[in-house]
């Protein structure tokens, strides 16, 4: 299931002169107040190291998301930042989906808009699945130098038992089944989008575990999830019910 990419013309910096090597896709609702920052801290810690696009999916965010991308479509111009716009909240997955169609990247980084997920992670993303040859790199809270901040204990223990009960009963190498930032091989998402049917909380834990049983190559880099200090989290008690639920899919089902 490994993939090798068709070798593209390097301009001298280093970049592809055709398509960008990464998409960085971001399913945004009510990210009004986030995604300027997000794609000022995007350019900051990628534009001397990769040449790569933003593609954005809003599911018709009332706080008016989708008009704050396109200003900003007009600072940085529509080959940096995409818009993809959506009639409504179509899950995770699918937003996944929507955004890989419409972007070019032979690697995609998926990652939250809420700025939880710091770009400046992303250099040790790159050099790591370089350095491997990796199919995936994924952001983990739970090894030596990873963590969380802004999180209660409650939600800390919450967030912990769960990944441990899902890596015992699944029998995963990952330590961090929940989390959502991570780099893929185009070919790599495409074909583990195509069989995931998890929604909400469970779709990163059965997108990575169908990752592994596949064989594919998994590297971990800790990462520090802070959270959100603009808008409402999605994270509620329906979320930890989908949870279970997946859970007990791939249970029965792998």
């Amino acid at each position: 299931m490994k993939t090798n990419f068709t070798t593209v013309t390097r301009t001298a910096a280093g970049h592809s002169s055709a398509h960008p090597e990464y998409s960085v896709i971001v399913p945004t609702f009510n990210e009004r107040e986030n995604v300027a920052v997000l794609v000022w801290l995007l350019h900051k810690y990628l534009s001397d190291l990769v040449s790569f696009e933003i593609v954005f999916v809003d599911d018709s965010s009332p706080d008016g998301t989708a008009d704050a991308i396109a200003q900003l479509q007009l600072v940085y111009g529509t080959a940096r930042v995409q818009l993809v716009r959506r009639p409504g909240k179509l899950g995770l997955g699918s937003a996944y989906a929507a955004g890989l169609a419409s972007s070019s990247g032979h690697f995609i980084v998926l990652m939250d808009a809420d700025l939880s997920h710091h770009p400046k992670h992303l250099p040790a993303f790159i050099a790591a699945q370089r350095a491997a040859n990796a199919d995936i790199v994924s952001g983990t809270r739970y090894r030596l130098g990873g963590g969380v901040a802004g999180w209660n204990l409650t939600r800390k223990i919450t967030s912990r038992g769960a990944n441990l009960l899902a890596s015992f009963l699944l029998g995963a190498q990952t330590s961090d089944l929940t989390g959502a930032f991570r780099l893929y091989r185009r070919q790599s998402l495409a074909e583990l989008l195509a069989y995931t049917t998890s929604r909400g909380y469970a779709f990163q834990m059965e997108v990575i575990i169908r990752a592994e049983y596949s064989g594919l190559q998994i590297v971990e880099v800790p990462i520090v999830f802070v959270d959100r200090l603009y808008g409402v989290s999605k994270l509620g008690v329906w979320e930890y019910v989908q949870f279970v639920h997946g859970l007990l899919g791939l249970l029965v089902g792998l």
